[in-house]
């Protein structure tokens, strides 16, 4: 699979690797920035480190199951925005680094993923969870478009001192 580049009106969304070590550890490694995610945040450098090479094996394959972006916004990574597809279904996430929270970045970056996965792969259904108290996710997720499907406890975010409960979104195109 060739790496390629998607990009919006004020974004660049590029395959996230190594090389963006430390901007990802910037958030990733902040519990206020993840305190809603279910895999962050990292407990070191090395966590995150690992999972970029992950990220870079799974670029790297003829047919990955997963897209991981780096979000770029002049010039610097502001976050991550990622697809992982599974029998015509596309599973949305994304992070934005807490210091550009609130200008629509994760909206922006997400409905460049559905537009561009839409048109070169033929995705039409796609699914979003978040934590029920994640707000900023559940705004997110209604400005593109998805409706709340389902809402399931259970949930045990990394940080968490307790379990929680997750949204379900969907869209249908």
């Amino acid at each position: 699979m060739n790496h390629f580049d998607i990009h919006s009106e004020r974004l660049l969304l590029t395959p996230l690797g190594f090389d963006f070590l430390e901007s990802v550890n910037e958030y990733a490694l902040d519990y206020e920035n993840t305190k809603y995610m279910f895999h962050l945040p990292n407990e070191s450098s090395e966590e995150t480190a690992a999972f970029l090479k992950g990220v870079e094996e799974e670029w790297a394959k003829e047919n990955p199951e997963s897209f991981e972006f780096a979000v770029i916004r002049q010039g610097r990574q502001i976050g991550a925005v990622s697809i992982y597809l599974e029998d015509g279904t596309g599973e949305l996430g994304w992070i934005m680094n807490k210091k550009y929270w609130g200008n629509g970045f994760a909206c922006e970056a997400a409905k460049a993923l559905i537009d561009y996965f839409a048109e070169h792969f033929g995705v039409r259904h796609f699914i979003a969870h978040c934590d029920t108290e994640n707000i900023a996710s559940r705004r997110t997720m209604e400005k593109l478009g998805m409706a709340r499907t389902g809402e399931y406890g259970g949930r045990m975010n990394r940080a968490a001192q307790r379990e929680s409960s997750e949204y379900q979104y969907e869209l249908n195109l």
